[in-house]
Protein backbone atom coordinates (compact mmCIF):
# COMPACT_ATOMS: atom_id res chain seq x y z
CA UNK A 1 0.00 0.00 0.00
CA UNK A 2 1.25 3.50 -0.82
CA UNK A 3 1.82 6.23 1.74
CA UNK A 4 -1.28 8.19 0.71
CA UNK A 5 -3.38 5.01 0.64
CA UNK A 6 -2.29 4.14 4.15
CA UNK A 7 -3.07 7.66 5.40
CA UNK A 8 -6.56 7.63 3.86
CA UNK A 9 -7.28 4.22 5.36
CA UNK A 10 -6.10 5.40 8.77
CA UNK A 11 -8.44 8.39 8.71
CA UNK A 12 -11.31 6.24 7.45
CA UNK A 13 -10.98 4.10 10.58
CA UNK A 14 -10.65 7.01 13.01
CA UNK A 15 -10.87 10.73 12.39
CA UNK A 16 -8.22 12.73 14.21
CA UNK A 17 -6.09 15.88 13.77
CA UNK A 18 -3.76 15.93 10.77
CA UNK A 19 -0.07 16.60 11.47
CA UNK A 20 1.74 18.37 8.62
CA UNK A 21 5.48 18.97 8.66
CA UNK A 22 6.85 21.96 6.72
CA UNK A 23 10.46 20.90 6.22
CA UNK A 24 11.91 24.12 4.84
CA UNK A 25 10.89 27.53 3.57
CA UNK A 26 12.58 26.83 0.23
CA UNK A 27 14.23 23.56 -0.62
CA UNK A 28 17.82 23.73 -1.77
CA UNK A 29 19.22 26.19 0.76
CA UNK A 30 19.69 23.83 3.67
CA UNK A 31 17.37 22.07 6.13
CA UNK A 32 18.69 22.18 9.71
CA UNK A 33 18.91 18.53 10.75
CA UNK A 34 18.08 18.97 14.48
CA UNK A 35 14.75 20.69 13.70
CA UNK A 36 13.86 18.19 10.98
CA UNK A 37 14.58 15.22 13.27
CA UNK A 38 12.57 16.84 16.06
CA UNK A 39 9.66 17.13 13.65
CA UNK A 40 9.96 13.52 12.54
CA UNK A 41 9.88 12.45 16.18
CA UNK A 42 6.39 14.01 16.44
CA UNK A 43 4.92 11.39 14.03
CA UNK A 44 3.81 13.68 11.19
CA UNK A 45 1.29 12.46 8.60
CA UNK A 46 3.07 14.11 5.68
CA UNK A 47 6.12 16.17 4.75
CA UNK A 48 5.82 19.12 2.41
CA UNK A 49 8.32 21.54 0.95
CA UNK A 50 8.13 24.40 -1.52
CA UNK A 51 11.01 24.77 -3.94
CA UNK A 52 10.21 27.97 -5.79
CA UNK A 53 8.82 31.45 -6.12
CA UNK A 54 8.80 34.44 -8.45
CA UNK A 55 10.49 36.39 -5.63
CA UNK A 56 13.80 35.35 -7.20
CA UNK A 57 13.02 37.31 -10.37
CA UNK A 58 12.62 36.30 -14.02
CA UNK A 59 16.12 34.99 -14.74
CA UNK A 60 15.61 31.44 -13.51
CA UNK A 61 12.31 31.03 -15.33
CA UNK A 62 13.74 32.44 -18.53
CA UNK A 63 17.05 30.56 -18.43
CA UNK A 64 15.72 27.22 -17.18
CA UNK A 65 18.34 27.13 -14.43
CA UNK A 66 17.83 26.07 -10.82
CA UNK A 67 17.86 28.86 -8.27
CA UNK A 68 19.71 26.78 -5.63
CA UNK A 69 22.83 24.88 -6.55
CA UNK A 70 22.36 21.32 -7.72
CA UNK A 71 24.44 20.18 -4.77
CA UNK A 72 22.15 22.01 -2.33
CA UNK A 73 18.99 20.76 -4.03
CA UNK A 74 20.19 17.16 -3.96
CA UNK A 75 21.23 17.39 -0.31
CA UNK A 76 17.82 18.70 0.75
CA UNK A 77 15.86 16.34 -1.50
CA UNK A 78 17.79 13.43 -0.04
CA UNK A 79 16.89 14.54 3.48
CA UNK A 80 13.15 14.85 2.90
CA UNK A 81 12.88 11.81 0.64
CA UNK A 82 14.67 9.55 3.12
CA UNK A 83 12.62 10.98 5.99
CA UNK A 84 9.32 10.37 4.21
CA UNK A 85 10.23 6.83 3.21
CA UNK A 86 11.49 6.09 6.73
CA UNK A 87 8.09 7.00 8.20
CA UNK A 88 6.18 5.78 5.13
CA UNK A 89 4.31 9.08 4.78
CA UNK A 90 3.61 11.22 1.69
CA UNK A 91 6.21 13.71 0.51
CA UNK A 92 4.92 16.66 -1.54
CA UNK A 93 7.24 19.02 -3.45
CA UNK A 94 5.92 22.15 -5.18
CA UNK A 95 7.45 24.44 -7.84
CA UNK A 96 10.19 21.97 -8.70
CA UNK A 97 13.57 23.46 -9.42
CA UNK A 98 12.46 26.95 -8.31
CA UNK A 99 10.68 28.37 -11.38
CA UNK A 100 8.81 25.16 -12.15
CA UNK A 101 9.08 25.00 -15.96
CA UNK A 102 10.06 21.82 -17.82
CA UNK A 103 13.84 22.34 -17.50
CA UNK A 104 13.47 22.84 -13.74
CA UNK A 105 11.13 19.89 -13.31
CA UNK A 106 13.38 17.63 -15.40
CA UNK A 107 16.44 18.53 -13.33
CA UNK A 108 14.54 17.91 -10.08
CA UNK A 109 13.28 14.52 -11.26
CA UNK A 110 16.77 13.57 -12.38
CA UNK A 111 18.07 14.30 -8.87
CA UNK A 112 15.28 12.24 -7.29
CA UNK A 113 16.09 9.32 -9.58
CA UNK A 114 19.74 9.52 -8.59
CA UNK A 115 18.86 9.50 -4.88
CA UNK A 116 16.45 6.59 -5.32
CA UNK A 117 19.16 4.56 -7.07
CA UNK A 118 21.87 5.48 -4.57
CA UNK A 119 19.68 4.70 -1.54
CA UNK A 120 17.84 1.69 -2.98
CA UNK A 121 14.41 3.28 -2.45
CA UNK A 122 11.07 1.91 -3.66
CA UNK A 123 8.09 4.25 -4.15
CA UNK A 124 5.50 5.60 -6.58
CA UNK A 125 5.81 9.21 -7.68
CA UNK A 126 3.10 11.39 -9.18
CA UNK A 127 4.31 14.24 -11.38
CA UNK A 128 2.42 17.18 -12.90
CA UNK A 129 4.20 19.52 -15.32
CA UNK A 130 3.11 23.16 -15.31
CA UNK A 131 4.09 24.14 -18.86
CA UNK A 132 1.11 25.31 -20.88
CA UNK A 133 0.82 25.01 -24.68
CA UNK A 134 1.28 28.38 -26.33
CA UNK A 135 -1.51 27.79 -28.81
CA UNK A 136 -3.98 27.35 -25.94
CA UNK A 137 -2.95 30.70 -24.49
CA UNK A 138 -3.27 32.36 -27.88
CA UNK A 139 -6.76 30.91 -28.29
CA UNK A 140 -7.68 32.33 -24.87
CA UNK A 141 -6.32 35.76 -25.86
CA UNK A 142 -8.48 35.76 -28.99
CA UNK A 143 -11.51 34.71 -26.93
CA UNK A 144 -10.97 37.55 -24.44
CA UNK A 145 -10.28 35.11 -21.60
CA UNK A 146 -6.92 36.56 -20.50
CA UNK A 147 -6.49 39.63 -18.33
CA UNK A 148 -3.40 41.34 -16.87
CA UNK A 149 -2.38 41.32 -13.22
CA UNK A 150 -1.12 44.36 -11.33
CA UNK A 151 0.31 46.95 -13.74
CA UNK A 152 1.01 44.58 -16.64
CA UNK A 153 -0.30 45.56 -20.08
CA UNK A 154 -2.68 43.30 -21.95
CA UNK A 155 -1.17 40.03 -23.18
CA UNK A 156 -0.45 39.70 -26.89
CA UNK A 157 0.33 36.66 -29.01
CA UNK A 158 3.79 38.14 -29.59
CA UNK A 159 4.37 38.11 -25.82
CA UNK A 160 3.48 34.42 -25.77
CA UNK A 161 6.02 33.71 -28.51
CA UNK A 162 8.70 35.82 -26.83
CA UNK A 163 8.55 33.97 -23.51
CA UNK A 164 11.46 31.58 -23.15
CA UNK A 165 9.39 29.47 -20.75
CA UNK A 166 5.64 29.69 -20.19
CA UNK A 167 3.97 28.10 -17.16
CA UNK A 168 0.65 28.10 -15.37
CA UNK A 169 0.65 28.22 -11.57
CA UNK A 170 -1.03 24.97 -10.56
CA UNK A 171 -3.38 24.94 -7.59
CA UNK A 172 -4.64 22.57 -4.94
CA UNK A 173 -6.57 20.45 -7.43
CA UNK A 174 -3.39 19.44 -9.27
CA UNK A 175 -1.76 18.28 -6.04
CA UNK A 176 -4.91 16.36 -5.19
CA UNK A 177 -5.08 14.67 -8.58
CA UNK A 178 -1.47 13.56 -8.18
CA UNK A 179 -2.20 12.13 -4.73
CA UNK A 180 -5.30 10.38 -6.02
CA UNK A 181 -3.07 8.47 -8.44
CA UNK A 182 -2.12 6.43 -5.34
CA UNK A 183 1.47 7.54 -4.82
CA UNK A 184 4.08 8.05 -2.11
CA UNK A 185 5.74 11.16 -3.55
CA UNK A 186 4.24 14.11 -5.44
CA UNK A 187 6.34 16.56 -7.47
CA UNK A 188 4.76 19.49 -9.32
CA UNK A 189 6.10 22.12 -11.64
CA UNK A 190 5.19 25.73 -10.91
CA UNK A 191 2.47 25.66 -8.28
CA UNK A 192 0.75 27.60 -5.51
CA UNK A 193 2.58 26.91 -2.26
CA UNK A 194 -0.68 26.43 -0.35
CA UNK A 195 -1.54 23.37 -2.43
CA UNK A 196 1.35 21.47 -0.88
CA UNK A 197 -0.29 21.47 2.55
CA UNK A 198 -3.98 21.98 1.69
CA UNK A 199 -4.41 19.06 -0.73
CA UNK A 200 -4.42 16.21 1.80
CA UNK A 201 -6.80 18.13 4.12
CA UNK A 202 -9.12 18.54 1.12
CA UNK A 203 -9.08 14.78 0.51
CA UNK A 204 -9.87 14.17 4.19
CA UNK A 205 -12.71 16.67 4.36
CA UNK A 206 -11.18 19.29 6.65
CA UNK A 207 -12.65 22.82 6.40
CA UNK A 208 -10.96 24.38 3.34
CA UNK A 209 -10.58 27.87 4.84
CA UNK A 210 -8.67 26.53 7.84
CA UNK A 211 -6.56 24.26 5.66
CA UNK A 212 -5.64 27.06 3.24
CA UNK A 213 -4.77 29.43 6.09
CA UNK A 214 -2.53 26.85 7.75
CA UNK A 215 -0.94 25.93 4.41
CA UNK A 216 -0.03 29.53 3.64
CA UNK A 217 1.85 29.78 6.94
CA UNK A 218 3.44 26.32 7.13
CA UNK A 219 4.90 26.48 3.62
CA UNK A 220 7.35 29.12 4.86
CA UNK A 221 8.43 26.88 7.77
CA UNK A 222 9.45 28.88 10.87
CA UNK A 223 9.40 32.25 9.12
CA UNK A 224 6.18 32.95 11.08
CA UNK A 225 8.08 32.73 14.38
CA UNK A 226 10.04 35.03 16.66
CA UNK A 227 12.84 35.20 15.69
CA UNK A 228 11.91 34.16 12.18
CA UNK A 229 13.84 31.37 10.51
CA UNK A 230 13.64 28.53 8.02
CA UNK A 231 13.64 25.64 10.49
CA UNK A 232 11.06 22.87 10.20
CA UNK A 233 7.57 23.63 11.57
CA UNK A 234 4.67 21.41 12.62
CA UNK A 235 1.05 22.31 11.85
CA UNK A 236 -1.71 20.31 13.55
CA UNK A 237 -5.09 20.75 11.84
CA UNK A 238 -8.51 19.80 13.22
CA UNK A 239 -12.07 20.77 12.30
CA UNK A 240 -12.02 23.94 14.41
CA UNK A 241 -8.54 25.35 13.76
CA UNK A 242 -4.85 24.56 13.76
CA UNK A 243 -1.80 24.77 16.01
CA UNK A 244 1.67 25.89 14.99
CA UNK A 245 4.97 24.96 16.63
CA UNK A 246 8.50 25.46 15.37
CA UNK A 247 10.73 22.42 15.72
CA UNK A 248 13.63 24.72 16.63
CA UNK A 249 13.51 25.39 20.40
CA UNK A 250 14.79 28.96 19.99
CA UNK A 251 11.83 30.00 17.79
CA UNK A 252 8.36 30.82 19.06
CA UNK A 253 5.12 30.91 17.05
CA UNK A 254 3.35 33.73 18.92
CA UNK A 255 -0.09 35.19 18.13
CA UNK A 256 1.55 38.41 16.92
CA UNK A 257 4.17 36.71 14.74
CA UNK A 258 1.67 34.28 13.21
CA UNK A 259 -0.89 37.03 12.53
CA UNK A 260 1.80 39.15 10.92
CA UNK A 261 2.85 36.29 8.67
CA UNK A 262 -0.75 35.76 7.58
CA UNK A 263 -0.30 39.01 5.60
CA UNK A 264 2.73 37.60 3.75
CA UNK A 265 2.50 37.98 -0.06
CA UNK A 266 -1.13 39.12 0.13
CA UNK A 267 -2.50 42.26 -1.51
CA UNK A 268 -5.50 42.16 0.85
CA UNK A 269 -4.74 41.53 4.55
CA UNK A 270 -8.06 39.71 4.97
CA UNK A 271 -7.86 37.32 2.02
CA UNK A 272 -5.63 34.53 0.73
CA UNK A 273 -6.41 34.17 -2.98
CA UNK A 274 -5.81 30.92 -4.84
CA UNK A 275 -7.11 29.49 -8.14
CA UNK A 276 -9.96 27.60 -6.44
CA UNK A 277 -11.12 30.58 -4.40
CA UNK A 278 -10.05 32.58 -1.38
CA UNK A 279 -9.76 32.15 2.37
CA UNK A 280 -11.48 34.89 4.35
CA UNK A 281 -9.46 35.92 7.43
CA UNK A 282 -11.76 38.64 8.77
CA UNK A 283 -12.92 36.61 11.77
CA UNK A 284 -9.69 34.80 12.55
CA UNK A 285 -8.43 34.58 16.13
CA UNK A 286 -4.88 33.86 17.32
CA UNK A 287 -4.39 32.43 20.80
CA UNK A 288 -1.20 31.47 22.61
CA UNK A 289 -1.18 27.88 23.88
CA UNK A 290 2.11 28.49 25.66
CA UNK A 291 5.28 30.52 25.08
CA UNK A 292 6.07 28.76 21.78
CA UNK A 293 2.76 27.60 20.30
CA UNK A 294 -0.23 29.42 18.83
CA UNK A 295 -3.69 28.20 17.91
CA UNK A 296 -5.53 29.79 14.98
CA UNK A 297 -9.26 29.59 14.26
CA UNK A 298 -11.90 31.27 12.16
CA UNK A 299 -10.83 31.24 8.49
CA UNK A 300 -13.58 30.44 5.99
CA UNK A 301 -13.45 29.63 2.28
CA UNK A 302 -15.25 31.21 -0.66
CA UNK A 303 -15.05 29.23 -3.94
CA UNK A 304 -14.07 31.11 -7.09
CA UNK A 305 -16.92 31.91 -9.48
CA UNK A 306 -14.62 31.48 -12.46
CA UNK A 307 -11.68 29.09 -12.60
CA UNK A 308 -8.52 31.00 -13.50
CA UNK A 309 -4.87 30.15 -13.97
CA UNK A 310 -1.99 32.54 -13.37
CA UNK A 311 0.38 32.55 -16.32
CA UNK A 312 4.06 33.32 -15.89
CA UNK A 313 6.57 33.88 -18.66
CA UNK A 314 9.99 35.48 -19.02
CA UNK A 315 11.46 36.96 -22.18
CA UNK A 316 15.13 37.40 -23.06
CA UNK A 317 16.11 41.09 -23.18
CA UNK A 318 19.86 40.93 -23.75
CA UNK A 319 23.17 40.31 -22.05
CA UNK A 320 23.99 42.05 -18.77
CA UNK A 321 27.29 43.59 -17.68
CA UNK A 322 27.82 45.35 -14.35
CA UNK A 323 30.21 47.94 -12.96
CA UNK A 324 30.73 47.69 -9.18
CA UNK A 325 32.47 50.50 -7.31
CA UNK A 326 32.33 52.78 -4.29
CA UNK A 327 32.37 56.55 -3.82
CA UNK A 328 33.46 58.54 -0.76
CA UNK A 329 33.70 62.08 -2.17
CA UNK A 330 30.74 64.08 -0.80
CA UNK A 331 30.74 66.23 -3.94
CA UNK A 332 30.47 63.16 -6.18
CA UNK A 333 27.66 61.76 -4.04
CA UNK A 334 25.78 65.07 -4.03
CA UNK A 335 26.07 65.47 -7.83
CA UNK A 336 25.73 61.81 -8.81
CA UNK A 337 22.63 62.23 -10.97
CA UNK A 338 24.25 64.90 -13.14
CA UNK A 339 27.51 62.93 -13.26
CA UNK A 340 25.80 59.71 -14.34
CA UNK A 341 23.87 61.52 -17.08
CA UNK A 342 27.00 63.25 -18.37
CA UNK A 343 29.04 60.04 -18.42
CA UNK A 344 26.22 58.17 -20.19
CA UNK A 345 26.31 60.84 -22.92
CA UNK A 346 30.10 60.59 -23.27
CA UNK A 347 29.89 56.81 -23.55
CA UNK A 348 27.11 57.04 -26.13
CA UNK A 349 29.15 59.41 -28.28
CA UNK A 350 32.12 57.04 -28.15
CA UNK A 351 30.59 53.59 -28.65
CA UNK A 352 27.92 54.67 -31.13
CA UNK A 353 30.13 56.47 -33.64
CA UNK A 354 29.80 53.67 -36.18
CA UNK A 355 26.79 51.73 -34.90
CA UNK A 356 23.32 52.35 -33.54
CA UNK A 357 22.57 52.83 -29.85
CA UNK A 358 21.56 49.23 -29.20
CA UNK A 359 22.01 49.01 -25.43
CA UNK A 360 20.58 50.34 -22.17
CA UNK A 361 22.89 51.89 -19.58
CA UNK A 362 21.75 52.81 -16.10
CA UNK A 363 23.16 53.57 -12.65
CA UNK A 364 22.18 53.10 -9.02
CA UNK A 365 23.77 54.80 -6.02
CA UNK A 366 23.13 52.58 -3.00
CA UNK A 367 23.04 54.69 0.11
CA UNK A 368 21.05 57.45 -1.59
CA UNK A 369 18.60 56.10 -4.19
CA UNK A 370 19.74 52.61 -5.13
CA UNK A 371 16.75 50.71 -3.77
CA UNK A 372 14.08 53.18 -4.89
CA UNK A 373 13.66 56.69 -6.25
CA UNK A 374 12.82 58.66 -3.12
CA UNK A 375 12.02 61.85 -5.01
CA UNK A 376 13.82 64.06 -2.49
CA UNK A 377 17.46 63.71 -1.37
CA UNK A 378 18.09 62.58 2.21
CA UNK A 379 18.51 65.25 4.85
CA UNK A 380 22.09 64.15 5.31
CA UNK A 381 24.05 62.46 2.54
CA UNK A 382 26.03 59.32 3.45
CA UNK A 383 29.79 59.62 3.83
CA UNK A 384 30.22 56.86 1.27
CA UNK A 385 27.99 55.04 -1.23
CA UNK A 386 28.00 52.04 -3.52
CA UNK A 387 27.87 52.66 -7.27
CA UNK A 388 26.40 50.11 -9.66
CA UNK A 389 26.34 50.61 -13.39
CA UNK A 390 24.33 48.21 -15.55
CA UNK A 391 24.39 47.69 -19.28
CA UNK A 392 22.04 45.38 -21.20
CA UNK A 393 23.05 44.85 -24.81
CA UNK A 394 22.32 42.41 -27.66
CA UNK A 395 25.60 40.51 -27.25
CA UNK A 396 28.03 39.85 -24.38
CA UNK A 397 30.76 41.63 -26.32
CA UNK A 398 28.68 44.77 -26.76
CA UNK A 399 27.67 44.82 -23.08
CA UNK A 400 31.31 44.44 -22.05
CA UNK A 401 32.44 47.20 -24.40
CA UNK A 402 29.88 49.65 -23.01
CA UNK A 403 30.49 48.88 -19.33
CA UNK A 404 34.29 49.01 -19.66
CA UNK A 405 34.07 52.36 -21.43
CA UNK A 406 31.70 53.55 -18.72
CA UNK A 407 34.18 52.48 -16.01
CA UNK A 408 36.98 54.50 -17.54
CA UNK A 409 35.02 57.72 -18.01
CA UNK A 410 33.12 57.56 -14.73
CA UNK A 411 36.44 57.03 -12.96
CA UNK A 412 37.92 60.22 -14.42
CA UNK A 413 34.90 62.42 -15.15
CA UNK A 414 35.46 66.01 -14.14
CA UNK A 415 32.71 67.59 -12.08
CA UNK A 416 32.27 70.85 -10.23
CA UNK A 417 34.37 71.05 -7.09
CA UNK A 418 36.42 67.91 -7.76
CA UNK A 419 39.60 68.01 -5.67
CA UNK A 420 41.51 65.04 -7.10
CA UNK A 421 42.16 63.88 -10.65
CA UNK A 422 43.45 60.50 -9.48
CA UNK A 423 40.03 58.88 -9.70
CA UNK A 424 36.42 59.27 -8.55
CA UNK A 425 35.79 55.63 -7.65
CA UNK A 426 37.08 52.96 -5.29
CA UNK A 427 37.05 49.44 -6.74
CA UNK A 428 36.34 46.52 -4.35
CA UNK A 429 38.24 44.20 -6.69
CA UNK A 430 39.70 44.22 -10.15
CA UNK A 431 38.40 44.06 -12.75
CA UNK A 432 35.35 45.90 -11.37
CA UNK A 433 33.32 44.90 -14.42
CA UNK A 434 31.28 41.71 -14.09
CA UNK A 435 29.66 39.87 -16.98
CA UNK A 436 26.36 38.67 -15.51
CA UNK A 437 25.08 36.68 -18.49
CA UNK A 438 21.67 36.67 -20.20
CA UNK A 439 19.00 38.96 -18.77
CA UNK A 440 15.25 38.36 -18.72
CA UNK A 441 12.10 40.22 -17.77
CA UNK A 442 8.64 39.01 -16.83
CA UNK A 443 6.54 39.59 -19.95
CA UNK A 444 3.69 37.25 -18.99
CA UNK A 445 2.02 37.77 -15.62
CA UNK A 446 -1.66 37.35 -16.43
CA UNK A 447 -4.79 35.43 -15.46
CA UNK A 448 -6.39 33.04 -17.95
CA UNK A 449 -9.85 31.54 -17.59
CA UNK A 450 -9.74 27.75 -17.76
CA UNK A 451 -12.48 25.14 -18.12
CA UNK A 452 -10.55 21.92 -17.44
CA UNK A 453 -7.27 21.91 -15.48
CA UNK A 454 -6.91 18.12 -15.67
CA UNK A 455 -6.92 18.15 -19.46
CA UNK A 456 -4.23 20.84 -19.56
CA UNK A 457 -2.06 19.39 -16.79
CA UNK A 458 -2.25 15.57 -16.67
CA UNK A 459 -0.68 13.42 -13.96
CA UNK A 460 2.17 11.08 -14.83
CA UNK A 461 3.24 8.27 -12.49
CA UNK A 462 6.74 6.83 -12.16
CA UNK A 463 7.53 3.73 -10.12
CA UNK A 464 10.85 3.06 -8.40
CA UNK A 465 11.62 -0.53 -7.38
Amino acid sequence: MTAIGRLLDDFARQRRPLRSLGASGQLGYGIPTPALEAGLARSPDMIGVDMGSIDIGPNYLGSGKLAPTRVGAKRDLRKVLLAARRLDIPLIVGSAGSAGAKPHLDQTLEIIREIAAEEGLSFRMGVVAADIPRDRVKQAIRAGRVRPMDTMPGLTEADVDDASQLVGQLGLEAFRRALEADVDVVVLGRACDTGIFASIPAMLGFPPGLAMHMAKIVECASLCCTPGGRDTILGILDDEGFELESMAPNRAATPASVAAHSLYEQADPFEIREPAGHADLRNVTYRALDARRTRVEGATFEPARTLTLKLEGAAFVGHRALLLAGAADPRFIAQHQQIFAAVAQVVRDLVCEDTAEDYRLGFRLYGVDGVRNWGLPPEQLPREAFVMGECIAPTPERAEEVIRTTKQYLLHHGYEGRLSTAGNLAFPFTPPEVMAGPAYRFNVFHLMEVDDMAELFPVEVETFR
